[in-house]
């Protein structure tokens, strides 16, 4: 069985609720989701008619070409056997049978009648397990106490979201990271209808009418190869549709208009026709959602009305990455295949956006996290280029990064850059190994490079708080997840000695914590499968 790991994100600590709720499927619910789905089940069954249509069509054409004329010797002597096959009732063998009173009933027998149980009027029995002296535990109280019990998310637990898919099958797997208890494992997944590609974790509820709209919440909205957008509470266990969905399947008013559309591919303002390639969420700016797209276009939700507030044409090909700028909050940067990055303001779209150039392909954009004038660009030459936005290019082949790295021989996969350790960077790669760098103002020096046995790397990225800053979420290819403890690296602790609060003496052994595989998940080189044992790249291109 192949299986992989193409994103992930975390999730920190204080945000998820203690005891996740199960799904409530009531009128209200079951209403929410006919409105949601109709336009899906519309379109399977109009696809289903086109194909009927088509085998119908088929189906006559082989039996016009088919038809022989039959009157050869043997077709009568078969039809004169028929005619003569007939049963005499009125033989002499088959009157001692009666056959013609055969079916009636000779009368009803008397006698008791016997069931399975016997008579069972005489046994006591209660209408309630409550009124039973018998029974002393109530009704599925120990299983709730015990299922409760095993949900439960402690303030200092951290989540951690990863994109799987296992043959054809695509989810979310939500894990639970105990620091202190050197745990990992999965809580509860969510079956999405695609294959995954972006992942974004958000602080805000969507479509959630029991909760104020700016309130704090806990869900993550998840780009797949479909053009929808979908949106989830991850608070909320055991659901059978998201809560909300961005793009043309969320709006069923346009049922009439989809029918027509469909098939078109044609870029819009109002959702995206392609593979969703990355999500940014604003952090200031709350309802606010930006999502890239295989369509070339950028588009920025209203996750209140779960609308499309304005679309962007900023590249001439696939947008795969995105960032809000920390400080200027309206500004956002995207990567494109056509090797340029852009740092437009949301809020004038018709503004000459700058505009830098790179050699190859972009994989990732990043904002740096300690000096917002400046941003990281990797490529799928495996180079990243460290720019400064206030040297902006006349025209893109113009560009002129402070500094630039060959950090892999093959495409640099996911990079992350440490929001509370400033200068160090982790980087991942199609090479299948993880580096970690010191970037200090002369330029990155390499502090360790590793291979964590996740097959090609699709996902790097540290925890988001201080207290776990040096943990680092690793995944890829295998489909496995890998959480290593950075700190307990002999390298790293030299280099980042300052910022080290346990200066623990004598050897120090390496943490790397993962999820056990099952069994079933095997070392099989399945299909769909490299000379390398590793599932095919899951690129756009």
């Amino acid at each position: 069985m192949s299986s992989m790991i193409t994103t992930s994100s975390w999730v920190p600590r204080g945000f998820a609720a203690p005891f996740p709720a199960k799904y409530n499927f009531d009128e209200s619910e079951f209403e929410r989701i006919a409105s949601l789905a109709k336009l899906q089940l519309d379109d399977a069954n109009e696809d289903l008619q086109e194909a009927q249509e088509e085998e119908k069509g088929t189906t006559a054409t082989n039996k016009t070409s088919d038809e022989k004329p039959t009157d050869g010797p043997n077709d009568k002597t078969a039809a004169q056997d028929r005619e003569t096959e007939e049963i005499d009732l009125d033989d002499e063998d088959l009157k001692k049978y009666n056959l013609d009173d055969y079916d009636d009933d000779e009368g009803e027998a008397e006698g008791q009648r016997m069931d399975m149980f016997g008579n069972i009027k005489s046994l006591a029995y209660y209408e309630s397990n409550k009124d039973d002296p018998y029974i002393t535990i109530p009704d599925g109280e120990d299983d709730e106490d015990e299922d409760r019990e095993e949900l439960q998310i402690l303030a200092t637990d951290n989540l951690l979201l990863a994109a799987k898919v296992e043959d054809e099958l695509a989810h979310l797997e939500v894990y639970v990271y105990e620091d202190e208890a050197d745990n990992l494992y999965v809580h509860h997944d969510i079956m999405l209808p695609a294959i995954p590609l972006c992942v974004e974790w958000l602080d805000i509820p969507v479509s959630k009418n029991s909760v104020e709209k700016d309130s704090v919440a806990n869900f993550v909205a998840i780009g797949t190869m479909d053009p929808d957008i979908e949106v989830w509470d991850l608070d909320t266990i055991d659901c059978m549709y998201p809560n909300a969905i961005l793009g043309q399947g969320g709006n069923p008013q346009e049922e009439g208009k989809k029918k027509k559309k469909k098939k078109s591919k044609k870029a819009n303002d109002n959702y995206h026709v392609d593979a969703v390639l990355s999500l940014a969420a604003n952090r200031k700016h709350r309802n606010l959602l930006a999502s890239a797209s295989a369509d070339k276009t950028v588009k920025l939700w209203d996750l209140h009305t779960t609308t499309c507030a304005k679309s962007y044409s900023y590249h001439t090909d696939k947008v795969c990455s995105l960032a809000w700028h920390s400080v200027e909050s309206t500004v956002l940067l995207s990567g494109s295949y056509d090797r340029t990055v852009v740092a437009a303001d949301m809020r004038a779209p018709d503004a000459n956006a700058p505009r830098w150039g790179v050699e190859s392909d972009v994989e990732n954009v990043r904002w740096d996290p300690h000096d917002p004038n400046f941003f990281y660009v990797s490529t799928e030459n495996g180079i990243i280029h460290y720019h400064d936005i206030r040297n902006a290019p006349p025209n893109p082949s113009a560009s002129k990064p402070v500094w630039t790295l060959q950090a892999h021989d093959e495409s640099l996969s996911s990079f992350d850059i440490n929001q509370h350790i400033p200068g160090y960077m982790a980087t991942g790669s199609t090479d299948r190994t993880v580096k970690l760098w010191n970037v200090q103002p002369t330029g990155p020096a390499m502090v360790v490079s590793r291979n964590l046995d996740v097959g090609k790397v699709f996902s790097t990225s540290f925890a988001p708080d201080a207290e776990v800053a040096f943990r680092l979420a690793v995944a890829g290819s295998k489909g496995t997840m890998q959480v290593w403890d950075t700190s307990t690296n002999a390298a790293v602790r030299q280099a980042f000695a300052h910022k080290i609060s346990n200066k623990t003496e004598g050897e120090i052994r390496e943490r790397l914590i993962g999820v056990e595989a099952d069994d079933s998940s095997s070392e099989e080189e399945g299909e769909g499968e490299d000379e390398n044992g590793e599932p095919e790249s899951m690129d756009e291109d």
